[in-house]
């Protein structure tokens, strides 16, 4: 069992307590799939308008549908023993070390459009992000043992964990908030930049998320700083974010975006709110005057909390999409397990861009028959996975003649576009 699981139930024994905690997790959760689906279950009922029995079911579908599919399309099966198991593939090595490499130096450096550092909020344990060390533990780590966990590429990443590896998760998100933990201390600067050179990326946009705490709450802040220290800044990429029910969210926004943010985070599951309700187009309207580019986790993982996973939805996003068609949106997750409907709602929009994150191979194949590699953006959610999870996918659905120049756009051309726009 997790250690800091041991220490969480010696003091959690009152039933509201261990209730507040439960919720704090998931309020700590900075990403879609953090906390166990129980966890918020019935702390309060969705609009019948919003989140209906036919949601319900078509997210059931899609877990089955996936799973049944997995290896059956025109890539056949890739499975694999943990990250490490990734070696097994043409681009990659293990080094005598032991650390997966990506070797083909024929490759496009990459630019990740989705990446974090380990967290430091609400009290505020002690988190060094100057530091290196031996390695770094993912949240989600598939090399954690020997041999690694079974890796299937063909499937919505989250797919790839028990139930026991989420609960290690919740946990280890929860207690990142109150006393720290040995696994975030190492998602750190120069950790992210040794996997990054591993991989063949040159750069990362890192992206805080803004929980509206009453207290240790600036990561935008927390890690803009960080990345400045180190001298990193031509590499690392520091974003934005602000909450929508912030009174002083325009003010701060602008100040971030006067600061040098480009990309402001916006998460619908974690902050709990729907991506065309009033407060959230308020920020829309600034980050338009402001030149930024929103960036949004889309679409449901499916490991959320119930009550959480109304809010991401593709239906909730198209008010948006519609309403400021000059504002570039990119969909985290390509609308993660809600894929198929957030493509059809991305498709023919020139503001809506897709980052593919998560996505199995065979839907990464669909994603591109559709889009021709048009507005597809390269990302990893480190630190929750390895680099090359997401690497990986990218290159065996592009190692076919006629994808050269598609590889290239998602891997590195279509974000300097975005970027520069």
């Amino acid at each position: 069992m997790h250690p800091d699981r041991l220490r969480l139930r010696a003091t959690t024994t009152d039933p509201e307590r261990r209730r507040f905690l439960r919720e704090l997790a998931f309020g700590l959760a900075w990403t879609a799939g953090l906390g166990s689906a129980a966890s918020l279950a019935g702390c309060d009922q969705p609009d019948p308008d919003r989140y209906t029995q036919a949601d319900v079911e078509a997210l059931a579908a899609q877990r089955l549908r996936e799973r049944e599919q997995s290896g059956r399309g025109r890539f056949g099966p890739h499975r694999y023993r943990g990250y490490r198991g990734l070696a097994e593939l043409p681009w990659f090595e293990l080094d005598e070390r032991g650390r997966l490499r990506c070797v083909d130096e024929s490759l496009p450096l990459a630019i990740d459009c989705h990446s974090h550092f380990g967290m430091s909020v609400l009290f505020e344990p002690e988190l060094d992000l100057q530091a290196r060390t031996e390695r770094v533990r993912h949240l989600l780590d598939c090399d954690a043992t020997e041999p690694g966990c079974a890796l299937d590429l063909d499937v919505y990443v989250n797919a790839n964990f028990d139930d026991e590896a989420l609960e290690d998760l919740e946990c280890t998100t929860l207690t990142q908030g109150l006393w720290g933990n040995d696994v975030v201390r190492t998602q750190t600067l120069p950790n992210l930049l040794d996997e990054m050179d591993a991989m063949r990326v040159e750069q990362a946009i890192v992206l805080p998320i803004a929980f509206h705490f009453p207290f240790g709450d600036d990561l935008t802040t927390k890690w803009r700083d960080a990345i400045a220290k180190a001298g990193a800044g031509r590499r690392l990429l520091a974003g934005a974010s602000v909450h929508p029910r912030d009174p002083d969210k325009i003010t701060k926004l602008e100040s971030f975006a006067a600061a040098g943010a480009r990309v402001i985070k916006m998460h619908p599951t974690v902050q709990a709110f729907y991506p065309d309700e009033d407060d959230a187009f308020e920020i829309y309207q600034a980050a338009e005057r402001l030149g930024l580019v929103v960036f949004f986790h889309g679409g449901r993982a499916g490991i959320e909390p119930e009550s959480r996973l109304r809010y991401a939805l593709p239906r909730h996003y198209e008010g948006a999409f519609s309403t400021f068609p000059r504002l570039p949106f990119v969909i985290g997750h390509a609308g993660a397990r809600d894929g198929e409907a957030m493509l059809d709602l991305a498709t023919g929009r020139e503001n809506v861009w897709l980052g593919l994150h998560g996505q199995g191979l065979s839907r990464l194949d669909e994603i591109i028959r559709r889009t021709q590699g048009e507005r597809l953006l390269f990302g990893t959610d480190w630190p929750f996975y390895h680099l090359a999870a997401s690497l990986a996918k990218i290159l065996i659905v592009t190692d076919e003649p006629g994808r050269e120049s598609i590889r290239h756009a998602i891997l590195r051309g279509n974000a300097e576009r975005l970027l520069a726009a």
